[in-house]
């Protein structure tokens, strides 16, 4: 689903543990233990993260509607 809002977008973010801004991109961190070792993985808030990058592109942030609620 696209959100092309940008009010839209910051309620979303704001509302979730797991979403942050990365400048105008959108992250979803997941922690796991082997996140070291694989290209997204990124230490955020003492712990080692798998991390899922949603860009801002023309239509806006392509975001899953499981990561909306």
């Amino acid at each position: 689903m696209f959100i092309t809002s940008l009010e839209e977008m910051e309620s979303i973010v704001a509302n979730s543990k797991r979403l942050a801004w990365d400048g105008w991109d959108v992250i979803h961190a997941t922690p796991k233990a082997n996140a070291m070792l694989t290209p997204t993985g990124r230490f955020i808030r003492g712990a080692w993260n798998a991390v899922t990058t949603f860009p801002l592109t023309e239509q806006g942030w392509k975001i899953p509607k499981s990561l909306m609620r």
